[in-house]
């Protein structure tokens, strides 16, 4: 297939990019040329909001569009597009209230979560302009990407404190849920549907079940060898200053993904690869000052 990824530098887009390439796709991808871009793709320089002509002569089996954040992204790269024939959207599962009762399902009514803000209401936006004009359109919604390549200071913040053999400053008493989602496994089932089409055309994915915040630690401690000790903070003092992710817990409903991929890569294996990829990869780290508050604010 002749495939047009957007991004193609950073995590999820790059990922994205060198799966199909690796595979033996033509991949093309869209960006603005300012940083590394991924081995055996071409390279189409340009902004997706000032587009002109230069897609115009091209014909794609299938485009998949990781970068879009609202409708302007959507509606600009759909103007400025050739033709092709299928189109895949990597939304969020922040389009959902977290008033609505979980897990979360594709069939529920989506609108502003308060917690997500603004993000949320603009993957909605995006979702909506997409629709309207490319009903047949496949929508992704996954909870937090997980893997290699992650330049985001989550995984990463637990190795390093690992490395280092600090104590571990978990929120509360640690049973706080995520739901993870391997970068691998969302790139087979964009491959499924590019390939054999589905019936429905929203997914939910992730894995089905979560973790607490307690269990996710330890295996990220385990997987750089150690174990962690952990000391225990109250709700007085802000997550977010101390700890990677918000103070919000939420579950997907995976049916409809888990019957087209069910064989997922284990959550230990896929820290074991994301870990590997960060000891090699630490100056494309998106830091946060989540070590200086503790040193700071937390430390006796």
């Amino acid at each position: 297939m002749d495939i047009l990824v957007t991004g193609g530098t950073v995590f999820a887009s790059r990922y994205t990019a060198e799966y199909f390439s690796k595979l033996g796709h033509k991949v093309y991808v869209l960006n603005r040329g300012s940083k590394t871009q991924p081995e055996n793709v071409i390279q189409i320089i340009a902004d997706r909001h000032s587009l002109g002509n230069i897609l115009k002569p091209f014909h794609f089996d299938a485009v998949i569009d990781v970068t879009a954040y609202n409708a302007d992204d959507i509606n600009s790269l759909l103007d400025g597009a050739g033709s092709f024939d299928k189109y895949v959207f990597i939304s969020s599962s922040a389009v959902y209230p977290e008033t609505l009762p979980q897990p979360f399902c594709e069939t529920m009514q989506i609108g502003q979560n308060s917690i997500w803000g603004k993000y949320g209401t603009d993957k909605i936006s995006a979702e909506s302009a997409l629709k309207a004009r490319v009903p047949n359109a496949y929508i992704i919604r996954p909870p937090y990407l997980c893997g290699p390549m992650n330049n985001l200071y989550r995984e990463a913040f637990v190795f390093e404190c690992a490395e280092q053999e600090q104590p571990f400053y978990l929120p509360k008493d640690g049973s706080m849920k995520l739901q993870f989602f391997h970068i691998g496994d969302l790139c087979r089932l964009i491959e499924k549907l590019l390939i054999s089409g589905s019936s429905e055309h929203i997914f939910n994915t992730g894995y089905p079940t979560a973790v607490s915040i307690k269990e996710w630690v330890t295996l990220c401690y385990n997987t750089v060898g150690k174990t962690p000790v952990f000391k225990y903070v109250g709700s007085e003092i802000p997550q977010r200053s101390y700890f990677p992710f918000y103070d919000y817990s939420y579950v997907l409903n995976v049916d409809r993904m888990s019957n087209i991929i069910s064989d997922l890569t284990p959550l230990p294996e896929s820290l074991r690869q994301s870990y590997e990829w960060f000891r090699n990869n630490r100056n494309f780290i998106i830091r946060k000052p989540l070590l200086n508050f503790i040193e700071s604010e937390l430390k006796d």
